[in-house]
């Protein structure tokens, strides 16, 4: 059955089928009818839309820095396969003029969205046979819904432990929103405090936006204190270069005074002055496996593991060093003998 029978049979064009078909204007009630009763008398289904030879990334925002690194990771496996990237941007809180409806129209071989997608704009995908994967997500994702994320927990570990290592014992944390990303990171530290036999102190962990200006913010107020931290940990890099702005108004040097981990490594961190230790996230590399797995997906493959964690590794520079010793009390004058 052709869309040229049905405007044969009902003696109208095949543009004016087309548009009936497509629910489009400029067709009379009549022939609409018409047209309708012997498409729905003949059983004509639209042919699907074949695929696109892209994979479209989307991203909720494009402000961050590592969004390069995500890029390339996609660009590297898309070249090998000799398929386009369409890097696409959808609002975090309200559609800002595209909508996962943009992409099912557009039929890419797979979608790779940054650090959400919703039950809604899964099942819509999945409703056209659209193949996807959630690249480093921020909340817990139910079973069976693909994603590549990062060790976060481990990360966290390990940027506390070089601290201790170095001899810190009153290390601070920056922490970011409830995000799963962050509580891991968050748990990282707590854990290797305990380890180290050192309780959490509340009153040394600010939660907050994960922005230079809330890490400025949240370090003002940590290093006013009298007996403040002697090294901060942050949820990722931004913060740490606001920390970098506070402890520089407050007359602290960097690691001097105060010694600074971030979390991230993105590229500009080690053009700082000093260059920043921080937990380096591989996100080419994870970008590059999220790929894999949606195009394997899209090829209809068994994929082993659904899930993938890439491990991180702690990268030391020069933000870091062992506290300064506490200067010793000065020793009380000896009573002079009276005359």
């Amino acid at each position: 059955m052709t869309i040229a029978f049905i405007a044969e049979s009902a003696g109208v064009s095949v543009p004016t089928v087309s548009k009936v078909l497509n629910g489009r204007t400029g067709v009379s009630d009549e022939t609409r009818a018409r047209v309708e009763q012997l498409i729905h008398r003949h059983g004509y289904r639209k042919p699907p839309k074949s695929r696109s030879n892209l994979v479209e990334l989307v991203f909720r925002e494009l402000e961050s820095m590592w969004a390069v690194e995500i890029i390339r990771g996609v660009e590297r496996v898309a070249r090998k396969n000799r398929i386009s990237v369409l890097v696409s941007e959808f609002g975090l809180r309200e559609p800002v003029g595209r909508t996962i409806g943009d992409t099912v129209e557009r039929r890419p071989r797979c979608v790779l969205s940054v650090s959400q997608l919703s039950e809604a704009e899964r099942a819509q995908l999945t409703a056209k046979n659209i193949p996807f994967v959630v690249f480093d997500p921020i909340d817990e994702l139910p079973d069976g819904v693909p994603f590549v994320g990062a060790t976060n927990w481990r990360g966290g570990q390990a940027a506390t432990r070089h601290l201790l290592d170095l001899g810190h014992r009153r290390i601070a944390m920056i922490s970011g929103p409830d995000h799963s990303f962050c509580l891991a990171r968050f748990s990282g530290y707590v854990s290797a405090l305990a380890e180290a036999g050192l309780p959490m102190e509340p009153e040394l962990v600010i939660k907050t936006r994960l922005t230079r200006e809330h890490g400025y913010a949240a370090a003002r107020e940590l290093l006013s204190r009298p007996d403040r931290a002697t090294a901060v940990f942050t949820a990722n890099d931004m913060q740490a270069l606001g920390v970098y702005q506070a402890a520089r108004e407050l007359g602290l040097r960097i690691p001097d005074d105060l010694s600074v981990v971030g979390f991230d490594d993105v590229p500009t961190v080690a053009w700082v002055d000093p260059p920043l230790t921080t937990v380096h996230q591989p996100l080419a590399e994870m970008a590059a496996a999220a790929t894999e797995i949606a195009l394997a997906l899209g090829r209809g493959e068994e994929v082993p593991q659904l899930g993938l964690e890439i491990a991180t590794t702690l990268t030391v520079r020069e933000s870091t060093a062992p506290p300064k010793p506490k200067p010793k009390p000065k020793p009380k004058p000896k009573p002079q003998p009276s005359a």
